[in-house]
């Protein structure tokens, strides 16, 4: 046998393998947090301790939130970086550290647990992440939850990242509060009013647009749909059928998408199984907002160690609450637009989709109309006329001030 050898008959070194972008599925949290890996991929301009993109995101969110260096956002944000929540826009770094120090102030023993990571781009070009998270944790301290409940919750929370050299500059999280009140027992609609109460007070009302668009006149909806967001055949796949689907209408559309075995995990942590589960959910949500328009933000998709392909969808669903369906807690149609900021992963394998993730937040929603009605008080509440004494009587008989002048009373009865 011939052995291999170097310039000088050495034996020549064994050759340096460079390691995969590290994926969660399938690893202990202490596999993702390496301390002597190799880099997997170019990061410039980030840390040393980074070894991946996918490192960086559940290492920097586990140092934040579960070691409390919440100091680390002052070197993991811009100064400027805004914050997209389904509860309202932060727009600064120091606005992001303050609340995060409220939120761990509330839920102490929350722990934040990375189900997976989707994501696209390059230390170039910028990095993009979709991490979805399971939080787990006691109600046990004092916070804008009240008082303490010592009850337990479960939930999940998608929060998608622009990041360049280090720092995230641009946030979007949706998260499943509605699920949270309701696991510590709270009254769900006091809470919604006192946010409502809140954006009321400092004058940032809702405001109707009327028509989203998603019909032009007495056209019907477009036959296409818009794909320039995506990057894969498979991204575009997914756009069109998601187009079909929520804008269209075509509902049935679903069983050729998903497999007979899908699982699908949803808001309040709901676990269903089949394409009848999935096909349920759809059409309860748009039947809530039944004028409803879809509006994919982004997609991005990675290969699964699992097999197949993860696709993460970030999209927006604009319309008014005029119709019944899934959003049990809004109660009878009010009428009022709402927004719907939500997130979707989507496991493909085989071609057929056999998990989903799809997080928004109900409570945002009940928010929503709360504010429109709160909005709506000066309108429908008419406030009583001021008492007049003297000659100045309220009544339906002319009151003569001159031989020409005749004052009737505006608000006299017909």
């Amino acid at each position: 046998m011939k052995s291999e050898s170097g310039p000088h008959g050495d034996a020549a070194p064994p050759a340096r393998v460079t390691p995969q972008v590290m994926q969660v599925e399938r690893h202990d949290f202490t596999d993702l947090v390496p301390t002597d890996r190799a880099r997997a991929q170019p990061m410039q301009g980030f840390d040393d301790i980074y070894t991946d993109i996918v490192d960086y995101i559940v290492r920097c969110t586990h140092r934040i939130w579960d070691e409390r260096d919440v100091g680390l956002i002052y070197t993991h944000y811009t100064h400027n970086c805004v914050l997209y929540s389904t509860n309202g826009t932060l727009y600064t770094r120091e606005d992001i550290v303050r609340d995060t120090i409220q939120r761990l102030v509330s839920l102490p023993e929350r722990r934040g647990m990375a189900t997976h990571v989707i994501w696209n781009g390059d230390d170039q070009k910028g990095f993009y992440t979709s991490h979805l998270v399971t939080g787990t944790g006691r109600h046990t301290q004092h916070g804008h939850y009240g008082p303490p409940t010592g009850r337990t919750f479960t939930s999940r929370t998608i929060a998608d990242c622009m990041i360049f050299e280090n720092k995230i500059y641009r946030e979007w999280i949706a998260s499943d509060q509605m699920v949270v009140l309701k696991q510590l027992g709270l009254d769900t609609q006091a809470y919604a009013t006192r946010m409502a109460q809140t954006y009321f007070d400092k004058g940032l009302l809702a405001i109707d647009i009327g028509e989203n668009r998603r019909m032009i006149g007495q056209y019907p909806p477009d036959s296409v749909a818009d794909l320039s967001i995506a990057n894969t055949d498979l991204e575009r796949d997914t756009l069109t059928w998601l187009h079909e689907v929520f804008n269209r209408r075509m509902f049935g559309k679903i069983k050729y998408v998903y497999a007979p075995t899908v699982q699908y995990h949803g808001p309040m942590m709901a676990e269903l199984y089949g394409v009848a589960a999935v096909m349920h959910q759809t059409i309860g949500l748009v039947g809530s907002l039944p004028d409803c328009s879809f509006e994919p933000q982004h997609i991005c998709s990675t290969p699964c160690d699992e097999g197949g392909t993860k696709v993460a969808v970030r999209w927006i669903m604009e319309g008014h609450h005029i119709g019944y369906g899934l959003l049990h807690e809004l109660g009878n149609p009010t009428g009022k637009r709402l927004q719907v900021m939500g997130m979707t992963h989507y496991h493909y394998k085989d071609g057929k989709i056999v998990d989903e993730w799809r997080v928004y937040d109900e409570l945002s929603l009940s928010m929503q109309v709360k504010l429109a009605q709160m909005a709506d008080r000066p309108a429908a509440t008419v406030a009583p006329l001021p008492t007049v004494t003297g000659a100045m009587s309220c009544t339906s008989e002319p009151i003569c001030t001159s031989s020409s002048i005749t004052v009737r009373c505006l608000f006299a009865p017909s």
